[in-house]
């Protein structure tokens, strides 16, 4: 996007900044992550240092769900007639990007809101996101303020169990995003602290418990897994599923093992089935079904993010600025866009499609070079791999240029990422026991440096 010159809010002096007043989702589907999260139209001035919104008539535009808002912020004192001559121009931009056939009554007829706020919260209700639920986000924020102000465990307990109906799964990922957010910025003691927090509200709520219940019991899917090893056959899964305690087991190995639960598995179990009788029967039979079930929704879940990747792709295959349009979308790609590249590229390149290849090749290269492991992730893993505490001392008393804000960053993330995905609790604990080591190396360094 090119940078357009505007006056710094705070000091009145000439900067540049990327500003955007028209938010066509259609278009570029990534502007509406800007917008909801705050960072659409962020300045930063390099004369008195200013950082904050820049306040800008926008106008947002969804056609699939029939949006058409705008904002003009009071504060900028502009004239009715100057207003609707803007506002006017926006709307005819968004409207002329549009085929014939897609131009319904709702344009006709935009919104104005008074407020940014008023009008994010329209967004977000068209996503189904009520007002009530923004209320319950920011009733889950004010509860973990007021347990980090409170340094007292024994009173933190208190109000974990006065405040118990809060905790639930969206607490929990309000509170990764917070560790991380911590952790990136370098500020550890915060990044501790909350991770504390965390801890107590594990031990202590039901929903905690249930987190510990279910981490083990993916823990169990997984081990039970790793032990068969290469030994893995069909007739073995069909033990361990059957011998699974309870449906999170079962649920589990399933998600594990889904590529194993074929044809041939199912004509496993159907012979078990004919030989069963009596109760054994029925609860084979039962369990026959549970399975279908289950592989069913993984199936569809699967095939769904197929979709949406290959959805993706062609948005920014028709994006006029490829590089910028991967850019704009970087939070959407995962490894099922990688897979819909590869298969789309397959398919140009066999029909011939020289100008489809040379897209799809270069963000193809976009992907490899991203996905190449930067320093950090590979001392990560150097680290992780270490036989034991020495030997990670040894590592960062040799490397004291590798512990860096990126580096406790990596190790964050990365602890968000496997405590949330309830797979490996001992990894988890690893990852702390090293976040651990190097802060203690990082304080040092600076201590000795004072």
């Amino acid at each position: 996007m090119p940078q357009t010159q505007i006056n710094c809010p705070n000091c009145r002096q000439p900067i540049m900044a990327d500003v955007t007043q028209l938010f066509d989702v259609a278009q570029d589907p990534g502007l509406k992550s800007q917008l909801l999260s705050g960072m659409a139209n962020f300045v930063q001035c390099q004369v008195c240092g200013y950082q904050g919104a820049l306040a800008t008539p926008i106008v947002y535009h969804d056609p699939d769900k029939e949006l058409l808002l705008t904002y003009v912020p009071a504060e900028i004192g502009l004239p009715r007639d100057e207003q609707e001559k803007l506002i006017g121009g926006l709307i005819n931009q968004a409207v002329n990007r549009l085929p014939a056939d897609k131009r319904k009554g709702y344009l006709l007829t935009p919104q104005a809101h008074l407020t940014m706020q008023g009008l994010i919260e329209r967004i977000l209700e068209a996503d189904g996101i009520t007002k009530e639920m923004i209320k319950a986000q920011q009733d889950k924020l004010d509860f973990l303020q007021k347990l980090s102000g409170t340094q007292d465990e024994n009173a933190r307990i208190s109000l974990i169990k006065e405040k118990e109906s809060l905790i639930d799964a969206d607490l929990f990922s309000i509170m990764g995003r917070l560790i991380e957010t911590a952790a990136s910025t370098g500020d550890q003691e915060s990044a501790q602290q909350l991770e504390a927090i965390q801890n107590l509200l594990i031990e202590n709520t039901e929903y905690g418990q249930e987190i510990q219940k279910q981490s083990a019991e993916v823990q169990a899917a997984i081990e039970s897994l790793q032990a068969a090893g290469q030994d893995l056959s069909r007739e073995k899964l069909l033990e361990l599923i059957i011998e699974a305690p309870n449906d999170i087991r079962l649920s589990a190995l399933v998600s594990l093992a889904r590529p194993g639960i074929d044809y041939t598995f199912y004509q496993l179990l159907t012979d078990r089935i004919d030989a069963a009788e009596g109760e054994d029967q029925e609860r084979l039979s039962l369990l026959r079904d549970k399975l279908l079930e289950l592989t069913k929704q993984l199936d569809e879940q699967v095939e769904m993010r197929a979709k949406q990747a290959h959805a993706l792709l062609d948005h920014i295959l028709q994006a006029d600025d490829v590089m910028q349009a991967i850019q704009a979308n970087a939070a959407q790609i995962d490894e099922f866009f990688v897979q819909a590249v590869q298969e789309e590229l397959e398919k140009a390149r066999k029909s011939g499609d020289l100008e489809t290849s040379a897209k799809l090749n270069q963000i193809d290269e976009t992907l490899r070079e991203a996905m190449a492991q930067p320093a950090e992730v590979r001392f990560v893993q150097e680290l992780l791999e270490a036989p034991d505490d020495e030997a990670r001392d040894q590592m960062l008393n040799e490397n004291p240029d590798k512990i860096t804000p990126e580096l406790f960053q990596m190790l964050s993330g990365l602890m968000n990422q496997v405590a949330e995905s309830g797979q490996d609790e001992q990894l988890v604990e690893k990852i702390k026991l090293i976040n651990r080591q190097v802060l203690r190396h990082s304080m040092r360094a600076n201590i000795q440096g004072g």
